[in-house]
């Protein structure tokens, strides 16, 4: 399967953002081609935020997908997220969630992840992530900074019988 996203956030007030995105994406192995198009929306709120720690908070995400000759499928998510800072600069983070699908089964999802910086504009990045009822996925990638806010990233990793890579630019105004 191959394809693309889009998202963008707006801090409208501290410790909130408000996201809107979208996917498409188009997988091949299916006969016959199956196209894939989602959007959804999502509120993060983080009210517990340190330089150095604990920092945490949640995130609620609501998502439309439609798969060519299928109907549109519907799902609502949270998910707590922690994020603990070395004083050294790696980073921690754990990701714990619930899906509930309709018409579908509801699904539990987790993801851990580390962020170690090897210069200051560059970052080492390696994660896994899963849910309910599947093996996990892995993967490590590089995230550099071009200047301030403005930063790339890519990443490959494998699993549930798969190869993943994917590319990101995130722009912070």
């Amino acid at each position: 399967m191959r394809g693309y996203e889009g998202a963008a956030g707006f801090g409208p007030i501290d410790n909130v953002e408000v996201e809107v995105g979208f996917g498409r994406a188009k997988d091949r192995d299916a006969d016959p081609d199956a196209k894939i198009r989602a959007v959804g929306a999502a509120v993060k709120w983080v009210p517990l935020q340190a330089e150095s720690g604990l920092s945490a908070g949640f995130k609620y995400e609501y998502g439309r997908e439609r798969v060519s000759g299928e109907a549109t499928s519907r799902a609502d998510s949270l998910a707590g997220l922690a994020t603990w800072t070395f004083e050294q600069g790696p980073r921690v983070h754990v990701n714990l969630g619930r899906a509930w699908v309709r018409d579908d089964e509801d699904v539990n999802f987790w993801g851990v992840g580390l962020d170690v910086p090897i210069t200051e504009q560059l970052d080492f990045v390696i994660e896994t992530f899963g849910e309910e009822h599947s093996g996990p996925d892995r993967q490590l990638g590089l995230r550099y900074t071009i200047a301030e806010g403005v930063k790339v990233s890519g990443a490959v990793g494998r699993g549930n019988d798969r190869t993943i890579a994917n590319v990101g630019v995130a722009w912070e105004f």
